[in-house]
């Protein structure tokens, strides 16, 4: 056990720092190449932040524990919105002003509910595996064409300011870009062994290990990024990393996963609980978010408070439900 728990530690410090040196080094590259700003942020440092989940769901199917990679998806975007954005709004109000925000909050509903819909017949083929992908490709298309299409958005201003913090050579760039993949991958190997050495020894179900301890540890890296913006005061970049994140999951992580393996045999938790607080969250954030009759979307600081309160009540649910009788 205490192999396995030091296996997690180890793991999870350097899949955080790896995953922070793999996006500066692709944001590096991408900028020394002129890739405009408002591209990189939405694609490249979206889809950086998501690798570490990425990586993982990929590793934990192919060493056959496919709802590890499941339960990480859903509680890595619960931890997101509840924990991440929630923490972040009580230290200051996030305000929303980017238009391209609100183009992805409507859009992040409707995935969220096609991947529900998948899970009503208790599996995730690779069929829909491959759905979820080609759903992902989409997803990016349109970023690049919206990205190219409104380059005045308050999303590129504050994009610009953050990359013009990164200080690599192009030559650097390349260097942490591959440095970091490896190091995601050694680390995801590590992580998904003494997680899923650790669930068969407490006799809980990879889904829950998924679902609390990796998803909270992948997650770090869009906490660390969202309360860097919010100090910054570059509040559309604090939401806009977390909702790109969360679509990415879905369409990606969960569709890795279920293409190498599809995701069966899980419990009836994984849709009327877990799914169905995921898609409680991503529809109050959409709420809260989008502003409605000419009002800006913002999420305060009481409304923070309520996301980490239901972050707490969630994870004591599930760590009472799995306690073996």
């Amino acid at each position: 056990m205490l192999l396995s728990i030091g296996a997690i530690i180890v793991g999870l410090v350097i899949l955080v720092w790896s995953a922070d040196k793999f996006v500066d080094g692709a944001a590096s590259v991408a900028k020394h190449l002129g890739v405009p700003s408002l591209l990189i942020g939405m694609v490249i440092i979206g889809f950086g932040t998501s690798a570490p989940e990425m990586v993982v769901s990929a590793i934990a199917a192919l060493e056959g524990n496919p709802n590890l990679a499941l339960g990480n998806a859903f509680g890595s975007n619960i931890a997101n919105i509840a924990l991440i954005l929630g923490v972040t709004a009580m230290l200051a109000p996030i305000a929303v002003h980017s238009r391209i925000i609100k183009k992805e909050l409507p859009l992040l509903v409707v995935i969220t509910l096609i991947v529900g819909f998948m899970l009503l017949n208790g599996v995730i083929s690779q069929t829909e595996g491959l759905l979820l992908l080609t759903g992902f490709v989409a997803v990016i298309l349109w970023q690049v064409y919206t990205a190219i299409k409104d380059k005045k958005d308050p999303l590129a201003d504050e994009t610009t300011e953050e990359l013009d913090e990164i200080d690599m050579s192009l030559k650097e760039g390349w260097i942490w870009l591959f440095a970091g993949i490896i190091l995601l991958i050694l680390s995801s190997k590590l992580l998904v062994f003494g997680a899923v050495d650790i669930a068969k020894s407490l006799g809980v179900s990879d889904l829950v290990i998924g679902l609390t301890i990796v998803a909270v540890g992948t997650s770090l890296p869009e906490l660390a990024a969202a309360i860097t913006a919010v100090r910054k005061n570059e509040h559309d970049l604090a939401i806009g990393n977390v909702i790109g994140s969360n679509m990415f999951n879905i369409l990606l992580v969960i569709g890795v996963g279920a293409t190498i393996t599809p995701m069966s045999g899980f419990p009836p938790e994984a849709l009327e609980r877990d799914f169905v607080v995921m898609l409680g969250l991503t529809i109050a954030l959409f709420v809260m978010a989008y502003g409605f009759n000419g009002e800006q979307g913002h999420v305060n600081k009481m409304e923070g408070i309520l996301l980490i309160l239901t972050f707490v009540t969630y994870i004591t649910i599930i760590v009472l439900s799995s306690i073996p009788n």
